[in-house]
């Protein structure tokens, strides 16, 4: 899975702790969750961090929804939730990292 570096333009605003928004640990980064997507700082800027393949989370038994006991995290037109240090999303029978 890569992602691609689509800056996010005209974004005035500054993520870190205490800023208001779900961060969420990516790889050796931190994403933030900011008007419905993703996005990390990058060289000054922000940039994009949305998923570009489909990445199946083999073997979950566990179902998320709510009460399941993980962050739920708004994410364009459907939730993630944060479960062993990336994101989850369910798709068809199975759930995608994310």
């Amino acid at each position: 899975m890569t992602t691609a570096h689509a800056e996010h333009t005209g974004h005035d605003h500054r993520h870190g702790e205490g800023c208001g928004h779900v961060a969420v640990p990516h790889g050796e980064h931190v994403d933030y969750v900011h008007d419905g997507h993703l996005h990390r700082e990058h060289d000054g800027h922000y940039d994009e961090c949305e998923p570009t393949g489909h990445v199946t989370h083999e073997a979950h038994p566990h179902e998320h929804g709510d009460g399941c006991g993980h962050v739920a995290v708004p994410h364009g037109d459907h939730v993630d939730y944060l479960h062993d240090g990336h994101r989850h999303a369910a798709h068809a029978s199975h759930y995608d990292d994310h």
